[in-house]
């Protein structure tokens, strides 16, 4: 019987050598590749060396300078304004129980043997007393009645924490109010109320409320009201809620 064999039909056996073979020529070509690419990294290295070791060098010192500064001047000086500072902090506690305009002074610009808050902000910039000086010094400022002070140095103060940050940030709007700026009073109320507190939100929640009335912000003023009624009824601010709650609603129509 004839046998036929098939056009274009190649052994198995030998397909599978070459494609072996042909991986085998391609795994050595990454290899070589590789090498090569190592070699021409090793030979950069060896090329720049010192200059690596320089930038090395460099990271390093800096790295130990930013360590020893913040030991060795940075944390001393902290501790040194808070002590300056304490004299002062103790006049303000003071002042702010009986509203004394001599003890603000005081406060505010030292005497013969202590520093006042003004002189711990000049002295010991940067730090975190100085920062809280900021809030006292705008506090004090406020409560003698020398609102653009006020504002200068609260605005210069700034904290992580909620509390006193929102209280900051109200009293500006106090300052503003005082001067009749109602328009920058409203937006520094709104701001301070969004602290999210059971002490410091229904409060400037209740003045923006009241500002945004003389304002013609009816809508916002029922806004702010009813927040204060439905978030914070156990609030001072929520005793006699509904009445300004109708006010602003009658005043929208």
């Amino acid at each position: 019987m004839a046998t036929y064999k098939k056009r274009g039909f190649k052994n198995k056996a030998s397909s599978n050598k070459a494609e072996a073979l042909e991986n085998k020529s391609t795994t050595a070509n990454v290899f070589n590749t590789l090498d090569e690419g190592s070699s021409r990294t090793q030979q950069w290295v060896e090329k720049n060396q010192n200059k690596i070791l320089g930038v090395v060098g460099i990271v390093s010192v800096l790295v130990i300078g930013i360590f020893a500064y913040s030991k060795l001047i940075t944390e001393p000086k902290e501790s040194k304004a808070f002590n300056e500072m304490y004299s002062a902090q103790k006049k303000f506690d003071e002042a702010i129980l009986i509203d004394n305009d001599s003890l603000y002074k005081i406060a505010l610009n030292g005497d013969d043997l202590n520093m006042g808050m003004l002189d711990v902000i000049e002295e010991f910039s940067g730090t975190n007393a100085a920062n809280l000086a900021h809030y006292y010094t705008g506090m004090m400022y406020l409560n003698m009645n020398d609102y653009q002070n006020s504002i200068k140095f609260l605005s210069k103060f700034n904290s992580n924490d909620i509390l006193l940050n929102s209280l900051a940030t109200g009293s500006i709007g106090d300052a503003f109010a005082e001067l009749n700026q109602f328009e920058d009073a409203y937006d520094y109320y709104v701001k301070a109320s969004k602290s999210d507190n059971n002490y410091t939100t229904p409060l400037f929640l209740y003045k923006a409320g009241t500002v945004a009335m003389r304002l013609s912000k009816f809508k916002k003023a029922e806004e702010y009201f009813t927040s204060i009624k439905l978030d914070y009824p156990k609030s001072p601010e929520a005793k006699n809620i509904d009445a300004f709650i109708s006010k602003a609603i009658a005043s929208n129509q």
